[in-house]
This record gives structure tokens, C-alpha cells and sequence, in this order.
């Protein structure tokens, strides 16, 4: 049994991913300690402002994402691809939370800074209207390399895989249902 959070980062409150994240989490759960966090129901100001150049109070949606960052032994991240990458909030998100001191940590000497969040694993479902051939090997693949290399890596969190489901525009019924039966079998596998 594993503590599992899955994270639905469409800003909007409804979506495939927002599907796609509670058939996750709804098979996750037979087997599994699991908590949810949909971005369209977090409040918090995106921006962060100053850097790291002085610290910034985090709200209170922002407290228990950290919280179950640090709960959780596999996090999922459902987003889609806009504009190459991820929506803008849940960029937000982790610019906010991902902080020196809770992800990751800079030591005098040191090149790479220390990650802070090891002992985790993550899976990652995306959702885009580019076929997702093209959109990894003709249009670079941006969102895993932010989430994979930059993001979950930099902090310690290894990244176990990555599905692409698209296009998006114009699926059949059929389509996403084999699609949810995808992230199904996926939860079912959390070892």
C-alpha cells in the first residue's frame, strides 16, 4: 500500500484531465492511501514576484500541497499541453511551492544542490491536441523535459513513466473510454 497523490493540473474545472485524474485516483484508492488535488479549486497568487530574493507567505492551498508532497510516496500529475507546456497556474503552482529549503537545497561548494524530496516516485499523463508523435520528436517534447529534468528530478523525485493521450480534439466516446481504461490499468500497477 503506497501514499498516493494525484494532481488534475488543468486550471479548468472540468476536462479530460480532470477525468483522467479521478479514474486514477477512484482505482488507486482499492489499494492504496490516496488524496487529490484538483488546480481549479486551489486560491493562490501565481506569480512569485521577488525570486527567492525574500520569502513569501504561502496560502493556505499552497501549505497543503506542500504537505502532501511531503505525504506522499508516488505523485501524479495529469496536465495538458498548452502552448507547449503546462498551463500557466500549475506552473504557478510549482513556482511557489518547489521552494529552496523544501525541494531542494543549495550547499556552499556544492554545484547541483541537494534534492530534498527523494524517496518518491511520479507518473506523468498528458493530454494535447497535437498527435503525440509529433509532439515529442518534431516539437521537442517541452512538458516532459519541464516536468521529468527540471522540475521532479531537480527536487529527488524519480519519474517512473509518461503517456500521451491525443489528439484530444474531436475523440470518439470509444477513444477516451480507452483512454480511461489506460490510466485504470496504470493505478492498478502502483508498486
Amino acid at each position: 500500500m503506497k501514499k498516493v497523490l494525484v494532481i488534475n493540473a488543468n486550471p479548468k474545472s472540468e476536462s479530460l484531465c480532470k477525468s483522467l485524474a479521478d479514474h486514477y485516483a477512484l482505482t488507486a484508492a482499492l489499494n492504496n492511501e490516496v488524496e487529490q488535488l484538483h488546480l481549479s479549486d486551489m486560491h493562490f497568487a501565481i506569480s512569485l514576484d521577488q525570486g527567492y530574493d525574500s520569502k513569501v507567505e504561502l496560502e493556505p492551498d499552497l501549505l497543503r500541497f506542500q504537505e502532501l508532497v511531503l505525504w506522499a510516496e508516488h505523485i501524479v500529475v495529469v496536465s495538458p499541453v498548452w502552448w507547449g507546456t503546462v498551463p500557466a497556474k500549475f506552473k504557478g503552482l510549482v513556482d511557489r511551492v518547489f521552494l529552496p529549503n523544501f525541494a531542494f537545497k543549495y550547499t556552499e561548494g556544492a554545484i547541483l544542490p541537494k534534492k530534498l524530496l527523494t524517496g518518491r516516485s511520479s507518473e506523468l499523463f498528458i493530454t494535447l491536441d497535437t498527435p503525440p508523435f509529433i509532439y515529442k520528436y518534431f516539437k521537442g517534447n517541452v512538458i516532459y523535459r519541464q516536468l521529468k529534468r527540471s522540475i521532479l528530478d531537480f527536487s529527488g523525485i524519480k519519474n517512473r513513466s509518461a503517456t500521451y493521450f491525443g489528439p484530444v480534439m474531436n475523440t470518439t466516446a470509444n477513444k477516451r473510454q480507452r483512454w480511461l481504461d489506460t490510466v485504470a490499468k496504470a493505478a492498478s500497477r502502483i508498486i
